[in-house]
């Protein structure tokens, strides 16, 4: 028998990553502030019923050709070496992975993000993770973005959490995804995952995790708790912790914990099945 796999999932600005990923260097290329390239964003989305997702992007094609910057996928990647992370990211993944290492269980790491999937292939962490879902121009054929490829905002979010749940990770096979299958049949029930975000364009995922079995952790940076309280508060998560992924701190353990909790009842599970079976 296959030993059971735990899936942590996090979104990654300002919960790997401590500020959006395009104001480490995009932004600035485009002599634009943060705060200015937001604001325009937002703007452009309100006054056009637009998705607020799709605004940013089409925002930075836009900025980024009036500044003459390259927009090839490649130029994209780059941004990723400028991202810098919260105390212990670089180290958590490993960390993580020799706790489990004489557990009957594996544990597997995924991105569920709004930002862009090409600046995180660019990143130092990008090839600890299953799989990243997140946001992607189409390019074309002289490799220049012309087009939002897959766009993720806060509600689209959860259908990544059913594909990581029936372990269809091909965005385009949509035939598998919509299959039934016993929620003990998939390779990842909703029991054996984790969710870890910073805001509430998390809430759908932090909320469907934590309704189905999982458990969802809201992070914060040091003396923002109030930012995320409500989120403990309604009911949209099950622990609260700063953006700390050192050894030992309070993520650190609260995670661990889970882990030994999932493992403890997946074992448990497992043995009431085998006591049904042999009844039969």
């Amino acid at each position: 028998m296959s030993k059971p796999i735990i899936a942590i999932m996090y979104d990654f600005d300002k919960t790997l990553c401590t500020k959006d990923m395009q104001e480490y260097s995009f932004i600035p290329k485009i002599n634009m502030s943060s705060s200015d390239f937001w604001e325009q964003s937002n703007t452009l989305a309100e006054e056009h019923k637009m998705d607020k997702v799709l605004a940013y992007m089409y925002l930075m094609l836009k900025r980024a050709n009036a500044a003459d910057q390259p927009i090839r996928r490649q130029d994209f990647v780059e941004l990723g070496k400028d991202l810098k992370y919260f105390p212990g990211v670089p180290e958590w993944f490993d960390r993580i992975d020799r706790f489990v290492e004489d557990m009957d269980v594996t544990v597997e790491h995924y991105i569920i993000s709004s930002g862009l999937k090409e600046i995180i292939e660019g990143s130092s962490i990008n090839d600890r993770f299953r799989a990243v879902f997140a946001c992607e121009f189409f390019y074309d054929v002289n490799g220049i973005a012309c087009w939002p490829k897959n766009a993720v905002n806060y509600t689209t979010k959860t259908q990544f959490l059913f594909r990581i749940n029936k372990g269809v990770l091909d965005l385009s096979n949509d035939e598998d995804i919509n299959k039934y299958t016993p929620e003990d049949d998939r390779p990842i029930p909703f029991r054996n995952m984790i969710y870890i975000g910073d805001g509430l364009t998390d809430v759908p995922c932090m909320k469907l995790v934590k309704e189905n079995g999982g458990h969802s952790i809201g992070v914060y940076n040091e003396g923002e708790r109030e930012k995320v309280e409500s989120l403990l508060l309604y009911d949209r998560v099950d622990f609260l912790a700063p953006t700390d992924y050192t050894e030992n701190s309070e993520l650190d353990q609260i995670v661990k914990d889970i882990i030994l909790k999932m493992v403890m009842l997946d074992s448990l599970k497992r043995k009431s099945k085998e006591q049904i079976a042999s009844l039969k």
